[in-house]
């Protein structure tokens, strides 16, 4: 019997299907081994950058069936995914399970064929590509754990920066302040509404005519209308020419979340969730990869589908540039593994993802669209004003968009214009507009950007944007990703005393010299020593300044409403407020937009658990609370017991055994804490059950249709018992 080891459950039932009785096919559903959470003993530096990985709580049960079934096996094989993070997994599964002689496969298609050749090729796992994913693990937890920490202390607890993340963020700010810094000017668009009688009995439709300049001047647009209401107009000029719209090259992991984003309203992260299930079901290739690279195998099928859907004279083998100088995730695009298979997948998503990927790689390899492109200008007699034009375009071969017609811009037909025909004006009209500042990113645009600036790469362009919102940095307002108060106030920080590590170029070498490494050009311990050594010096100097109380005056000269006096900007847990400059004399506040906030009010109790303080009426995001005026020093909320009674589901807490799990409101909604937090802080995130967890201990909680109850530990495989169709 052969052992063959994949990372997730669906992939493995794929692959069942294409091995004989010979193959047992199992799961380590994802990896089996990380860094501790909040250890700073997770990576020994002086040491050389040593990661102390620990087994993912949940996974002991997955390495304990791994061992035992190798132990029977005549060969074990790895057949994670075909990158870095696979290459990983593989490796902390071998030597988790204390794999001897284990040999590592890969394929980037879950196809009967794919597999077979793949068992003919077993290598060693890849030490570089290995090292590759450690190096940017550990970067970024050293990254992310210092600049936090520095953030925490200097701006606000609970805020975070990283490596990637932040260069992302910093952005998305510096187009807001391009947005605010912008000064609208005034301008008038001017349409003259003509027909052409084409020299016949009957009269030509009337077609609005855009003047080509756009006058700022009032009297100059007075002037240009009132000639052409006076005078007679004629075509100017006509202009054609025919263009040829080639095919674009099959996606890549940025062009399909671009597109997902663009067409079918998909966040990066849903795009990606949903190719994954595509590809572990065997319908496209994977879904990681920026090559354009599409195989000989894979052009001839493209080219037997088009010639049987759309006639021989469509097909064209095209071969596209690759973007990137490091395209090495994977050998080729996106794409579909069959391509006579036009629909698939098992959700409506899923079909309409497939349909996408379907549509752009069969249009790769057709003959360009050819469009006739007329441009038609008409002016006055002696032609005083500026000149109106109008264009039009008509498809003459659709080629490639055939096979994507959504591809197509609107195809506008003239009627057939001739120089000098007369034009008959109907009416002419000015609109005053204003110029417009640059427009916000989109999900779509922001992955563009980031892929142009060459920060952070295909695997992990979904989850920058994840964290961003995630923390509360961004927010998306239809499809335009806004900086929140707190992104802003964080970014402008960092950009103020870490302005190279944030930079652009900073951050693209950085991720060169980690494809160094998986190319075997540059050592793990040199790069990270490297970098680390003045980054952390920096940090170290950069203790010294003085934590950001204010964010500079108030605008307008806004005043407080106890004492009058100035009022400064500060940051809250909920953003900007305004604050009197004498706190905490004197503890007037205002928000943003001048509602009055409610200073505290001292009840005139002594805080119980400090006995320092006196207790307070506080308001807070969701009403008014009672707390120590110590605060944050002394961290006592005093119970409200009615309340307490009413949010509390009698679940005995799991931890101290003493309180009652109760219901809470957050920052990201309700969830369900220990009565006796913040003594106790054990918290999960839905309405307990009662019940407790068989494989871990930990509580049940509610879950949804299908999964009515699972586990409130994410690291547990009850958690998600789906998964556990794919252990064995």
């Amino acid at each position: 019997m052969k052992l063959l080891i994949v990372e997730s459950p669906s992939k493995a039932k794929t692959i069942e299907k294409y091995l004989g009785k010979d193959f047992r096919v199992v799961a380590s559903v994802g990896h089996v081994r990380d860094l501790p959470k909040s250890n700073r003993a997770a990576i020994d530096v002086p040491g050389g950058f040593i990661p102390n990985y620990e087994v993912v709580k949940g996974k002991e049960k997955i390495i304990s069936e791994i061992k035992r079934l190798a132990k029977n096996a005549d060969e074990v094989l790895l057949a994670t995914d075909p990158d870095r993070e696979g290459e990983a997994i593989a490796w902390h599964v071998e030597v988790a399970a204390h794999l001897k002689g284990a040999k590592r496969i890969v394929f980037h298609e879950i196809t009967k064929e794919a597999v077979e050749e793949a068992l003919e090729h077993p290598r060693k796992i890849d030490e570089h590509l290995r090292e590759a994913q450690e190096a940017r693990r550990v970067l970024d937890r050293l990254v992310g754990y210092d600049l936090s920490g520095l953030i925490w202390k200097k701006v606000r607890y609970g805020l975070s920066a990283g490596r990637v993340q932040s260069p992302a963020l910093r952005i998305l700010v510096e187009r807001e302040r391009e947005i605010r810094a912008f000064k609208p000017e005034t301008f008038w668009k001017i349409i003259a509404s003509l027909r052409s009688d084409l020299n016949t009995d009957s009269q030509g439709p009337t077609l609005g005519f855009e003047c080509s300049a756009l006058p700022r001047d009032k009297k100059e647009v007075e002037r240009i209308i009132e000639l052409g209401k006076k005078l007679p107009w004629k075509v100017s000029d006509i202009k054609e020419a025919e263009v040829a719209r080639t095919p674009r090259s099959p996606f890549i992991t940025s062009t399909l979340q671009q597109s997902a984003s663009s067409r079918l309203g998909f966040s990066p992260s849903r795009t990606m969730s949903i190719a994954q299930r595509l590809y572990e079901a065997g319908y496209i290739t994977y879904m990681r990869t920026d090559s354009t690279n599409l195989g000989a195998q894979a052009v001839a099928q493209i080219e037997q589908t088009v010639k049987e859907k759309f006639g021989a004279d469509y097909f064209e083998a095209h071969k596209f540039t690759k973007k990137s100088k490091n395209a090495q995730e994977a050998h080729e695009a996106i794409r579909p593994t069959h391509l006579n298979v036009e629909n698939a997948g098992a959700t409506d998503e899923q079909k309409k993802l497939y349909k996408l990927i379907w549509r752009r790689t069969v249009a790769s390899q057709m003959k360009p669209a050819r469009v006739m492109r007329t441009k038609v200008v008409a002016n006055i007699e002696e032609s005083k004003i500026p000149d109106f034009w109008l264009n039009g375009s008509r498809i003459l071969f659709d080629g490639w968009l055939k096979a994507d017609p959504a591809s197509a811009s609107e195809d506008i037909i003239l009627p057939k214009f001739k120089l000098n025909d007369q034009l008959t004006l109907s009416n002419i009209t000015a609109e005053e507009k204003e110029t417009l500042p640059p427009a916000r990113y989109s999900e779509a645009g922001l992955i563009k950007e980031l892929e142009k600036r060459g920060i952070g790469r295909p695997s992990t362009y979904a989850s920058i944007i994840k964290t961003l919102n995630d923390r509360g940095y961004v927010e998306k307002v239809s499809k335009a990703l806004y900086p929140t108060d707190t992104g802003e106030v964080v970014s402008t920080f960092l950009e103020k005393h870490f302005a190279n590590y944030v930079s652009d170029t900073f951050t693209a070498e950085m991720e060169d010299e980690l494809d160094d490494i998986a190319n075997g050009e540059r050592t793990y311990k040199k790069t990270l020593s490297d970098f680390y050594t003045p980054f952390h010096k920096e940090i170290k100097e950069k203790e010294k300044i003085e934590k950001v109380n204010d964010l500079g005056k108030a605008p307008n000269g806004e005043k407080c409403p106890v004492c009058g006096s100035g009022m400064i900007v500060k940051l809250g847990k909920v953003g900007k407020f305004l604050s009197c400059e004498r706190f905490p004399a004197c503890q007037g506040a205002r928000t943003k937009d001048g509602k009055k906030l409610l200073g505290p009010k001292d009840t005139g109790e002594l805080c119980p658990k400090c006995g320092k303080g006196n207790l307070v009426t506080r308001e807070g995001k969701f009403g008014l609370f009672t707390a120590c005026s110590r605060f944050p020093k002394c961290k006592y909320i005093k119970k409200d017991e009615e309340q307490e009674k009413q949010n509390s589901t009698g679940v005995q807490c799991p931890v101290c055994k003493n309180g009652f799990m109760t219901e809470r409101r957050g920052r990201y909604g309700s969830f369900y804490s220990c009565s006796n937090y913040p003594d106790c802080k054990y918290i999960i995130k839905s309405k307990p059950t009662g019940s407790i967890c068989k494989l871990c201990g930990s509580l049940m909680m509610e879950g949804t249709k299908t999964i009515p109850e699972r586990c409130s530990d994410k690291n547990c495989l009850n958690h998600n018992p789906h998964k556990l169709k794919g252990v064995k």
